[in-house]
This record gives structure tokens, sequence and C-alpha cells, in this order.
């Protein structure tokens, strides 16, 4: 328990957290591996180079420290990060090692600004947030339909655009799939002997659940041409040269909390390229609901799962689905191939979607920003709002004019 004099240290600490918060998490971390390097099996080696991992990290402190006193309005932000724990194994007995880093890391980039009593006050809060998420993340590892990590063989591989390919699996052992919600996903956990530790990565189901395997949908990451520093992505890479059908992977229980909710409302759907994947898990699982799903890519080659969504189309009369390309190729057709050229507008949303929806979205950071601010300009209130982001998530928007749950 907080006393009321270490609360108020917390809160006075929001200002240093914002202007210092990235450099105290990169130097956790640097800290943190140096002193337990098998934790780097754990953690994304990729987001730790960018600095994204950091960057999120130091979001959700400060969101902590601005409610802290609030915890209704940071029961989002917990949920997400307690299923991320999760479909990455993070156990009790990882949160005392954090704990002691971070506060150290505080404690060594503050300096004298760190006084004891700020440091108590942390370590007081820290305790407190590390018994909410352990405690979290051990319903989800009750409800979860096995333990850890479980061999299953790949049986089909697709390609479903020139950086797409899709994986169908099916457990090693034989035994029947067990059920997921539609928008979640699995961890796939890969270990060669060109890599020094361990590597796990969240992917999508891209398929409705029911059905006799586990589909996965990968986009290979290329290495960004704006910073030659940066390699290419090391999982989505070997998925889609060297795995095979026949091999084996590693696979997580399915976690995550963006899923479909059918609450009597109609149901939009906005994509932006491989964000497709759990918003197409959702448009062929939903039941009852009108639903709009609006898909974004760059060109024709891109253009994935074309033939599965106007076969949907074509077998439920409830689900609408629209296109927008980028860039028109020469022998693409505006009306047959794509329905709409150019980037998303609000004029361009609302002539295809009902503004009395529940909407979800996923894709691409500037994708994502943009649906913000259309959303925000049209009031649609922030409980019909659902989204995914792939990464570490950069800004945990909470407090009350931003709680996600209704």
């Amino acid at each position: 328990m907080l006393t009321e004099t270490q609360l108020q240290l917390i809160k006075a600490t929001v200002p240093v957290l914002k202007e210092h918060g990235a450099t105290i998490t990169a130097h956790f971390y640097k800290r943190m591996f140096a002193r337990h390097p098998e934790l780097q099996n754990v953690f994304n080696l990729t987001h730790q180079k960018t600095g994204a991992q950091s960057r999120s990290l130091a979001a959700s402190v400060l969101a902590y420290a601005e409610y802290l006193d609030q915890p209704g309005f940071l029961s989002g932000m917990v949920g997400r990060i307690a299923h991320k724990h999760a479909s990455l194994e993070v156990l009790p007995e990882h949160y005392p090692i954090v704990g002691e880093n971070l506060l150290a890391a505080i404690q060594e980039v503050l300096g004298e600004a760190a006084t004891p009593e700020i440091i108590d006050a942390w370590g007081a809060a820290y305790g407190i947030l590390a018994d909410i998420m352990i405690g979290a993340e051990k319903s989800l590892y009750q409800a979860a339909p096995w333990e850890g990590f479980k061999a299953f063989t790949v049986v089909k591989k697709v390609q479903e655009s020139a950086q797409i390919a899709s994986l169908h699996l099916k457990p090693a052992d034989g035994a029947p799939l067990a059920p997921f919600k539609p928008g979640q996903y699995v961890s796939i956990r890969i270990k060669t002997d060109s890599m020094p530790y361990t590597q796990i990565r969240q992917y999508s189901l891209s398929d409705a659940p029911g059905g006799d395997t586990l589909r996965i949908s990968v986009k290979r990451e290329l290495a960004p041409e704006t910073d030659p520093t940066l390699e290419a992505g090391v999982l989505s890479n070997i998925l889609h040269d060297h795995i095979q059908e026949g091999d084996t992977l590693d696979v997580h229980a399915p976690m995550g909390e963006f899923v479909l909710q059918e609450r009597g409302r109609p149901v939009v759907l906005l994509a932006g390229g491989v964000g497709i994947t759990p918003l197409l898990s959702m448009a062929k699982a939903a039941k009852e609901s009108e639903v709009h799903l609006l898909q974004f890519v760059m060109k024709r080659e891109d253009h994935a799962f074309r033939e599965e969504l106007q076969n949907l189309q074509q077998q439920n009369q409830k689900v609408k689905v629209t296109t927008f390309y980028t860039h028109l190729g020469a022998n693409d057709v505006l009306g047959v191939d794509c329905q709409e050229m150019g980037l998303i507008t609000t004029e361009k949303l609302l002539r295809y979607v009902p503004l009395d929806a529940d909407f979800y979205y996923c894709g691409p950071v500037g994708f994502m920003q943009a649906i913000e601010g259309i959303l925000d300009d049209l009031q649609v209130p922030a409980n019909r709002r659902f989204f995914e982001a792939f990464g570490p998530t950069q800004d945990f928007k909470v407090g009350p004019e931003r709680e996600l749950h209704p």
C-alpha cells in the first residue's frame, strides 16, 4: 500500500519521466541484459536495437505514474501487457529482476535528483504493479488450452501476396485444436545455429475459429531503406525462406484482447497492409453483425487474400469489402481490382461505412494515426474503438477521455 506522501512523490516525478523516460528505460534494458543475458531469449532484440521497446516501457511507466490513484483507467493497458507477457511466458520470478534494474536505472540516470524517498516510493509502486501483472498473467496461464510452447506441424504453406505467406499449423501430437477468439495471436519460438538467443514473435491468427488448422500469415520484413544499420526481420525471413511443409514450429497458446465483440451494432474493420490478418479472422467469424471491411494496400501484388475476401462477400451478404490501392498498375481496373485510389480520408470513410458502428483497426503506425484522427473528427466515442498495434505500443492512451472499455 502506498502512503499519501509516496503517491505525491510519484506524481511529482511525471514531468521528469516525460523528459528522461526513454533514457531511463534504455539504460534499464542495457543494465538488465548485462546482468541477466538469459532474458534475451524472451525479449525482441530487434525492438531493442530500434529503441521501440524502450519507448514503449517509458510510455507505460508514465501512464502508470499519472493514473496510479485511478487504476480503473489503467485496465486496458494492464490487460494488453498481460496478454503480451503471457505469450512470452513471462513468469513471477522475472519481476524482482525487472524491479531491481528499473529502480537502479532511475537512480543512475537521475543521480542526486533520485532521492532515497523517491526510490522507496517507486519501489512500493512497482511492487503493487508487479502483483497486479502476476495475478493477471496467472489467470491467462490457467485458462490457456496448453502450457508453454507446443510443437505444431506446418501442413500447408501458401503465398498470399508478394510479401505475405500463410502457414497452416496442426498439433504435432494429433490432439484436436483448441478454440480461440477472432483477432487473437499466437507466439512462434525459433532458435537456429546462427542466432545467439531464442527469438519469439507474435503473429495474428488469420482464419476464423473452428477449422482444423491454425493459420498465421507472415509479412516478410525487409531491412528499412532509410536506416542501413537495421537488419531485416529475422523470424519473418526464416518463416518465408526456410520453413516448409512438414516442418515443426514451437507455438504458444492464443493470446490477445483485440477480439471481435458483436454488440448489436454494425462492425467496421479497417486494415492497413498486413493488418488485414486479425480483421480477416473477425470478418469470417462474425455471425450476427453487418460487417464493413476496408482493406488498404499499396498495389495489386500486395493485395493479400483477394479471392478469399471476394468469396466471403459472395457467401455472406452481411459482409461488404472495399479495397483501396495507393498505386494503380497498368493492368489494374478501378472498380474491379479496387474501389478507391489514394489514402483514407474522412469523406472516403463516410462513403462506405455507417457512423453508428464499432470500429476495429490494425496496420502501420501512420495508418493508425490517420484512422485515429478521422475518428476524432467524427466524434466516435472511445468505447467504440478497438485497435491492435503490431510491435511495442508507443503511446498508452489512458485516462477518462481515452478509456477503451465501455
